[in-house]
């Protein structure tokens, strides 16, 4: 995106402020010039076009990114016009609703970086082929991908799904049932996000690593911006399989309500963010152990 140059000095010799230089942005953010998306100029561009010093248009910048309007202030790249600031008591979607476009955000940026938690893959698997499609499209271009997830291990009893009538002391049906179903989605999400190597140059990874509990909630990070967490409910249902019904208790994790967290909205998410990050982390580098999708 070129800014055009504007005759914003005042008689020659006087310097514009930080918040003179906010107010044309925004100006222009306002009239549909720069639009959702739309980078910037570079620091050094702006400077030159409003005759100042780089560290003035550094504050201007920064101002914006606290009003909401710009994103990747300070990333080392040119900012971006950042997504209109979603309503105050908007209402959470269910995952598959909400999922797929937080995702297509979060891969517009050069690096992206997704770290996940939950009972299986089958919400991130499907809400990724949002993104996925785009970069075969030709629309974004990420740099690099590196994808985290953390799924229960196979050597534990889960607290669901399990039989209504509880575990035998042989075979439980219902654990067979998740376990290829874990494995089967964890299967096609890394092989759909690896194929980004050979066919587009991305460098792609993709890592898993076992839980010694099952994760009452789901939860997504997204570039260390935003955190999304939705409840896992419980509900009784059966299902038909090649020995019989199976009666169990289970949840459907594609229509949990997903509540958003973003770090810009103010300090109360932001807090969560990181201390979600954190707690992720501690899981991810502690009591966790490596995961083989057999």
């Amino acid at each position: 995106m070129v800014v055009t140059q504007e005759n914003v000095a005042v008689n020659g010799s006087r310097r514009l402020s930080p918040q003179e230089i906010a107010d044309v942005l925004r100006e222009r953010i306002r009239t549909g010039d720069l639009k959702t998306g739309d980078r910037l100029p570079t620091q050094a561009e702006l400077a030159e076009e409003f005759g100042v010093e780089r560290g003035t248009v550094r504050q201007a910048l920064r101002a914006l990114q606290d009003l909401g309007l710009l994103s990747n202030v300070s990333k080392g790249s040119p900012p971006r016009i950042a997504e209109p600031a979603r309503a105050v008591g908007e209402q959470p979607q269910p995952t598959m609703v909400g999922l797929a476009p937080r995702l297509t955000e979060a891969f517009a940026a050069p690096h992206v970086r997704v770290d996940a938690a939950c009972l299986t893959a089958e919400s991130l698997m499907l809400a990724l082929g949002a993104p996925i499609r785009l970069i075969h499209e030709g629309k974004i271009r990420p740099e690099s991908i590196d994808v985290r997830i953390l799924l229960p291990s196979r050597e534990i009893p889960l607290a669901f799904p399990v039989p209504v009538e509880g575990r035998g002391e042989d075979d439980d049906p219902v654990h067979e049932r998740w376990l290829a179903q874990r494995n089967a989605q964890g299967h096609v999400l890394k092989h759909n996000l690896r194929a980004l190597r050979s066919s587009h140059g991305i460098d792609v990874r993709v890592r898993f690593r076992a839980l010694p509990f099952t994760p009452p909630v789901k939860l997504y990070l997204l570039n260390g911006e935003e955190a999304l967490i939705a409840y896992y409910m419980i509900t009784r249902r059966e299902e038909a399989s090649d020995s019989g019904t199976m009666d169990m208790y289970d949840v459907l994790g594609t229509e949990s309500l997903l509540f958003s967290f973003e770090k810009r909205t103010g300090q109360r998410d932001a807090s969560f963010v990181e201390e979600s990050e954190k707690w992720f982390d501690a899981l991810w580098e502690t009591i966790t152990t490596d995961l083989t999708l057999s």
